[in-house]
This record gives structure tokens, sequence and C-alpha cells, in this order.
């Protein structure tokens, strides 16, 4: 009893440290908007080439973590998870400190490319440790890990907007740089895997799970990871698509300048509740997940997510439409960030689990280059309207791919085994 009570303590320790450490670089993403008109201001760059620094972070942040994810399962679990994500705590501090210091477009490049080697590290280390540690309870533990990072940025953007304006945006580059990669270092040391049959065996009875593990070349040769991938692409994409330009899409409706709630704008509120809805998606489908099963709770977010593209592009332009539909749609996309990692170890095991992942999680940085697509419909339609109509196809499209291809693809993949994935890859 008291080894099992032990367990239970270190494993709750483990995923604070990990929030924790999500939140301390979630502004690396979110807060990122701040520093863009001052840097333009003081230097005169051009906002499309300070976005280039953006770019590279998404693009290293998501594409370099799957040799992230072999480190550390490669080292083991007692040095792997800790000494990954101190190098990450390391990179970001001098990454943001090279911002602060950046008089050219290829030193602010410099900067942003070792932003996402670092927050890389974090990202998928955090994540493959929760997978491992909580095969009980894997949808709710991830969740509250990426709601870490989706929604952490709130607590710093007051702070890092105060030091832009009373000291400028460099001296908030590099204390903000400073302090968050202190921070991080500093927690990495108490970061481990679990040992063998440490972590509980249990789990929920609605949830199918292997019960061995499959390495990356396993995993690869399955039709079942490239299924997840085709998905978790479409979501992402059809996410980012609308959520990364609300601002413009508000401006369009003629909604962002309207006094919403006592002096703030719509867009001001709107932002705010996206962001917590973000947040709170994330652990709030993955505990779903964890009673109802992760091909059901998708089947369940996503097409409330294609009725609420449908619901913003069509009746969004009344200020508190816009709103509501808009949080609706930080809802119900955002458990992406949950639902994929815990479907993923899941299906393919623990042990290689970090690695694993982190192959499934560049479908980010490919959906990230998709987002001009939206631009190209609007610009072509003249409008937002086939934007959201497009974007609620892609929702659909992937609540029946969770439904009718994935749900029993996996179910008849986890009775194989890993032994049999490259036969079964070509069935």
């Amino acid at each position: 009893m008291q080894r099992s009570a032990g367990q239970s303590a270190n494993r709750g320790l483990q995923l604070v440290i990990a929030i924790v450490c999500m939140v301390m670089i979630a502004n690396l993403q979110y807060g990122w908007t701040l520093f863009v008109h001052p840097m333009m201001a003081k230097h005169g760059w051009p906002v499309a080439d300070i976005q280039v620094a953006f770019s590279l972070f998404v693009a290293l942040e998501t594409w370099l973590t799957p040799i992230e994810g072999w480190i550390v399962d490669r080292i083991g679990a007692k040095n792997g998870p800790r000494l990954v994500i101190a190098f990450g705590g390391v990179v970001i501090a001098i990454a943001w400190i090279v911002n602060s210091f950046a008089n050219s477009l290829g030193m602010l490049y410099l900067g942003a490319a070792l932003s996402g080697v670092g927050a890389g590290a974090i990202y998928a280390t955090c994540v493959g440790n929760a997978v491992k540690w909580f095969p009980d309870r894997r949808g709710l533990a991830v969740g509250l890990i990426a709601a870490g990072f989706g929604a952490g940025a709130a607590l710093t953007v007051v702070p890092i907007r105060e030091v832009i304006a009373a000291y400028g945006y460099e001296a908030a580059f590099f204390w903000f740089g400073l302090v968050q990669g202190a921070v991080v270092f500093v927690l990495a040391w108490l970061m481990r895997a679990p040992w063998p049959g440490e972590a509980p065996a249990s789990v929920a009875s609605k949830v199918i799970q292997t019960t061995e593990s499959f390495t990356p070349q396993q995993m690869l040769a399955t039709p079942v990871f490239w299924v997840m991938y085709v998905m978790f692409l479409l979501i992402a994409a059809s996410g980012l698509m609308a959520t990364a330009q609300i601002a413009l899409i508000a401006r369009d409706f003629n909604v962002a300048n309207v006094v919403a709630l006592g002096a703030a704008t719509t867009l001001t509120v709107a932002l705010l509740l996206d962001n917590v809805f973000n947040g709170l998606a994330r652990p709030l489908f993955g505990w779903v997940s964890d009673h109802i099963g992760r091909e059901n709770t998708m089947a369940l977010a996503f097409l409330l997510g294609g009725i609420s593209y449908w619901l913003l592009g069509s009746l969004g332009h009344t200020p508190w439409a816009f709103i509501v539909f808009a949080g609706l749609i930080f809802l119900t996309w955002g458990e992406i960030f949950s639902l994929f990692p815990s479907t993923c170890t899941d299906s393919f095991g623990p042990q290689y689990a970090t690695t694993n992942l982190s192959f499934l999680y560049t479908a980010k940085g490919v959906a990230a280059f998709l987002v001009p697509l939206a631009n190209l419909i609007k610009a072509a339609t003249g409008g937002w309207h086939m934007v959201f109509i497009v974007t609620a196809i892609m929702n659909f499209v992937v609540v029946a791919m969770a439904l009718f291809v994935l749900k029993p693809l996996r179910s008849r993949r986890l009775a194989l085994g890993p032994h049999h994935a490259t036969a079964a890859g070509v069935r």
C-alpha cells in the first residue's frame, strides 16, 4: 500500500512539473504577437519578414521532435526526460536573449530557430512522460499538460506587455527568456519516466489499448498511424485556418471594434474567451475520452467543431454571435493535442511513446503551411463564408474517419500485435 501511494504521489509530481514547464514555453508561441509591432516600429522590418521567424519556430518545434523524442527514449527512464528538458530550458533562454539583441532579420531567425528546437524538446518530453505515467487516465493527463501550453501564455501576456511598454521589447525578450529557461532547467532534474511495472496497469474499460510496445519503424508500417496522421492534419489545418486569422475575420465582419462588454471590444472579449476555451478543451475532452473511448470522443468533438465553423461563417456577423461561435471553435479543435497523443500511445504502447508521439506531432508543422489556403479561398470567393464551409467539411470528414475507419482498424490492428505490423501495413 505504501508503494502504491508513493507511485501515485510521484506521478502526480511529474504531472505538475510537466504542466509548469509547458506554461514556461507557452508564450514562445502565443506571446509572439506582442513583439511583432514593436520590432517593426524600431527596425522598419516588414511584418511578413518578421513573421518568417514565427514560421521557423513552428517548423522546428514540430519537425525535430522525432529526433528529440528518440533521444529521450534512447537515454532511458532516469536521465532521458531530465537531460532533454534541461537542454530545452537552456536553449529557450539563449533563444530569447538572442532575440533581445537581434539587429538583423538573420539574427532574429536564429533566435526563432533556437526557440523551436528548445520548445519542441520540452513539449515532446513532457507529453511523452505523461502517457507513460498515466495509462489509466492518459487522456486527462495529456490534456492537462497540453492545457498548460494552450492557456499558459495568459499568465504572462499582461506582464510582457507592461515590460515592453516601460522598458522596450528587448528587455521583455531578455528577462522572460532568462527566467523561463531557468525555471525549466531547475525543474528538469526532478523529471523521470516510470520504471517497468511502476505505472498502474489498470485502464479505462472503454479505451482500446495495446499490451505491447511498437518501435517507431513498426508504427510507421501500420495504416493506423497514417490514418491518425491524416486526421490530425485535417483538424489542425482547419483550426489554424480559422483561429490564426480571427482578428482579420472580426474586422471583415465589422465587429472587431464594437463594444461588447463594459469597455471591452468584441475582439478583446473573443480573444480572452478563445484562450480560456482553448485551454479548457484539452483536459475536458481528454477526460471524456478516458470514459467513452478515444474515437467516440473525436466524433463528438469534431462534429461540434464542424457545426461551430458553419455557425461562425453564417451567423457570426453580430458581436455576441461572433464571440460565442469563435469560442466554440477553439473549444472543439484544441483537444487534438490531448486526444491524438493518447490514442497514439494506446495504439503503439509506452516504451517508445515519446518518439512515436513526436512523429505524429509533425502533422502540426505540415498544417501550418496549409493556413494560406484560407486566404486563397477568401480571395477567390470574395469572403470568408466558403472558408468556413471548407473547414466544416474537413471536420465532418474526420468524424467519419474516427468512427468508420480508425476505430475498426485499431481494433483489428491491436489484435495482431507489433510483430505483424509490416504484414498489416500491406493488407
